[in-house]
């Protein structure tokens, strides 16, 4: 379960919580993993620490533990794909130059990546085995929840980081405002977390395909094909007079697979996720830090810290096409659930931001033709 620290909350009004999927619009050709979800890789788990405290504070910490071994030891195949830089990414040129990771992925809020820092290299160095470590290349990355969250407070905390990681659990994902979506938009509406899953068939070779997003970007919002940020008259670019949305912002997103991939392919894999955010209507402004991390778990392939040779299988080219179009499909899925799944919300200085219309979007979903 998340962990929330709730103290003197403000009243925040629910929606009924279904995702895109679950009102009855499922969305690619691939069939989803159990969850709908990225623990749907095994081995794979997330967890949350939500802080809502008072009139002002809306933030958190999302973990993501892509395997259940010393991640340290026992490193992943990794790449990072920037579709536009205006972010910080933490220990993106590690994992650029060596083509792994070796640590959790931590998501926070922009000014919280040094706590989420100082969170992961406590936890690794805190891991047996790891005793006589003197660097760690913790990722981090982040987006800015600054309009609903005192984010100048700093109000994350390395303990909040090691809690995440150490609460992280497999099954179904706690979704929308939780974690570190829990004070971010998304297209003018509250966004948050989101996830989805797709499983190839057998004679794709079987492999899942997990990604979760953090979502806080802008653009003119598309739901399964339907001009949604249209017809309801909220988009950015609305008019050169009167701007009525924002549409800087950044986006999160960790693809993990379990098909045997190098860092090469990986960074192929996290270039069509941008291609699902497309889908979105999302346009990696000028402003927006949007990243992917796309991680292999196939255990064949796992790095073992202390080899001196590495030998591993990796799928060939000509068999990716499958896999970048399940990307696709998860990505753009998860991002929409983000929606889906989150509640209105008023935080700092009164800012009040809408959940998505649900059932004006499901009208326009059931009427698009």
């Amino acid at each position: 379960m998340a962990v929330v620290l709730v103290l003197g909350m403000a009243t925040l009004t629910a929606q009924q919580h279904r995702t895109l999927r679950e009102w009855g619009f499922p969305t690619g050709i691939f069939e989803t993993g159990r969850y709908n979800a990225i623990t749907d890789v095994p081995g794979v788990t997330v967890g949350h620490v939500t802080l809502i405290e008072g009139d002002s504070v809306r933030t958190g910490v999302t973990a993501i533990v892509p395997h259940q071994g010393n991640i340290f030891r026992q490193k992943v195949p990794a790449a990072i794909y920037v579709g536009n830089g205006f972010g910080k990414l933490a220990g993106v040129t590690q994992v650029s130059e060596l083509g792994n990771i070796e640590t959790p992925v931590i998501l926070t809020n922009t000014l919280s990546v040094a706590a989420g820092i100082e969170g992961v290299v406590r936890y690794t160095l805190m891991q047996s085995g790891n005793e006589q470590e003197r660097s760690v290349n913790a990722v981090v990355g982040e987006t800015n929840d600054g309009r609903l969250n005192d984010i100048r407070g700093m109000h994350v905390t390395p303990q909040m980081v090691i809690d995440a990681i150490n609460g992280a659990h497999g099954g179904p994902v706690e979704q929308g405002c939780v974690g570190a979506g829990t004070g971010t938009i998304c297209f003018g509406f509250k966004g948050g977390i989101g996830t989805s899953s797709r499983v190839l068939p057998a004679s794709l070779g079987g492999y899942t395909i997990g990604v979760l997003v953090q979502t806080n970007y802008g653009g003119i919002l598309e739901i399964d094909g339907v001009q949604v940020g249209q017809k309801l008259q909220k988009h950015d670019f609305i008019n050169h007079v009167r701007k009525t949305e924002n549409v800087d912002g950044s986006c999160m997103m960790v693809v993990i697979t379990d098909a045997p991939l190098d860092s090469r392919n990986l960074e192929r894999v996290a270039k069509r996720a941008m291609m699902g955010m497309a889908k979105t209507g999302g346009i990696a402004s000028n402003g927006s830090g949007d990243y992917v991390i796309a991680l292999s778990v196939a255990p064949g392939n796992l790095i073992d810290s202390s080899a001196k040779t590495i030998t591993s299988t990796v799928l060939a080219n000509g068999e990716m096409s499958s896999i970048f179009a399940a990307t696709i499909e998860a990505t753009a899925e998860a991002l929409w659930n983000s929606l889906f799944m989150a509640d209105p919300m008023t935080g700092r200085s009164g800012n009040h931001v809408d959940a998505l219309p649900v059932e004006q979007v499901l009208k326009m979903l059931r009427n698009r033709n």
